[in-house]
């Protein structure tokens, strides 16, 4: 017999769901790709600490770590202290360094583990930058404190850049810093201001098309420095358009929650193998690892077919959890850990958890049953329930 509830439907009156989905799909033992693929990782809060929650940080430390080796186990790699932990929304930087710490400290026990960690400058009081330089020393601040540990950078986006930055020049003069001291090939990241409000208009200008002419000025100047950008604009031809025009070598990572199946599988431009398809860093990733594994474990054996098959099911899932406003995409990611059971609660620094609305939490449970992505349905059902039952929906 079907597992069943009551569920809030989009006119907000209630109905019976049973589920219909599928086992998840599982992926094979040492599976590999041929695509680079980091998640972007959620961290676990305490929900115990006596804290206030709105002001302070409390991370469950162990469980937090114990999903960066479950995301490990299913060939991911784990891009570390991004927006989908909350960086600079509730995660400050001396907790992010300390979760960049344990992750490249956990990778060290699994052969070939990949993590980048995000390097930014949320750690300035961004009312005290005034110039330029200002934000220079930001990111050297970070960027020696990873780069001691060992780790590779992701050069995150800056909030204090675009507010002081007066022109494309001012970005260029930055990032030719920044890019000059690095140990080792960085990724770069563009979030867009769906993600970020305070981002819009980076790299000197909204036209989106001067904005990108900027960013792949600034790799030309630096192709031995630049393993590749990520880019998080929603926008396919956006991200296609730009990744053909990458240096030799130089990789495009995809952030587009919306159109990332068809952008990894790619077009197949051109001579150089990194214009024609991109790898990925995803928050999405964090949700629906599993079948991501399994997709580009397909993908690596030349079976396109069973790729999308797996991973065609999971857009609309991703599409909905991050619908505007979507930079409180990462309820939804921390929503499908708790229904899967890799935490026991659903609860997320600066209470993050009360961003979407009950009717969200329902219609993304319904999809993550199409996807066949509920692990463990029986107590998936129990945890909705749960959540059901807190806003006032009964049996």
């Amino acid at each position: 017999m079907a597992l069943s509830l009551t569920l809030p439907t989009a006119s907000g009156a209630l109905a019976p769901y049973a589920l219909r989905g599928t086992a998840p799909v599982k992926p094979e033992a040492g599976v590999k790709f041929n695509r680079i693929a980091y998640s972007a990782a959620h961290v676990v809060a305490d929900p115990l600490a006596a804290i206030d929650p709105w002001l302070q940080c409390a991370v469950d430390w162990d469980t937090t770590i114990a999903y960066r080796r479950h995301l490990f186990s299913l060939g991911l790699g784990v891009a570390e202290a991004m927006d989908t932990a909350q960086r600079g929304m509730g995660l400050d930087w001396p907790t992010s360094l300390e979760l960049i710490r344990r992750s490249l400290d956990a990778a060290k026990d699994v052969p070939g583990a990949l993590v980048a960690s995000g390097c930014g400058t949320d750690h300035l009081n961004i009312d005290d930058v005034k110039s330029v330089e200002d934000v220079i020393r930001g990111y050297e601040e970070q960027m020696a404190a990873i780069e001691a540990l060992g780790g590779k950078l992701i050069v995150m986006a800056s909030r204090a850049l675009a507010r002081v930055a007066k022109s494309p020049a001012d970005y260029e003069r930055v990032y030719d810093r920044i890019l000059s001291q690095a140990k080792q090939p960085v990724v770069l990241h563009w979030l867009g201001d769906m993600f970020d409000p305070a981002l819009a208009g980076y790299w000197g200008t909204k036209d989106v098309d001067a904005a990108m002419d900027t960013a792949v000025g600034i790799i030309a100047a630096h192709p031995d420095k630049v393993d590749g950008i990520k880019i998080s604009l929603l926008d396919k031809d956006k991200e296609i358009a730009m990744r053909r025009r990458l240096p030799k070598g130089v990789r495009m990572y995809t952030g587009d929650d919306f159109n990332y199946a068809e952008l990894i599988a790619g077009d197949g431009f051109g001579s150089e193998p990194t214009h024609g398809k991109s790898d990925a860093l995803l928050g999405i990733f964090d949700a629906i690892a599993p079948a991501a594994s399994a997709a580009l474990g397909a993908l690596a054996q030349g079976n396109s077919e069973k790729f999308h098959a797996i991973l065609g099911p999971t857009v609309p899932l991703s599409r909905h959890i991050f619908a505007a406003p979507t930079r409180f995409y990462k309820t939804g990611v921390v929503f499908m850990a708790w229904l899967n059971g890799h935490q026991k609660h659903f609860t997320m620094v600066g209470g993050q958890q009360s961003t979407r609305s009950l009717q969200h939490f329902a219609e993304l449970f319904r999809l993550a049953d199409a996807a066949n992505l509920l692990e463990q349905p029986e107590l998936a059902v129990r945890r909705m329930k749960t959540l059901l039952a807190l806003h006032g929906v009964e049996g």
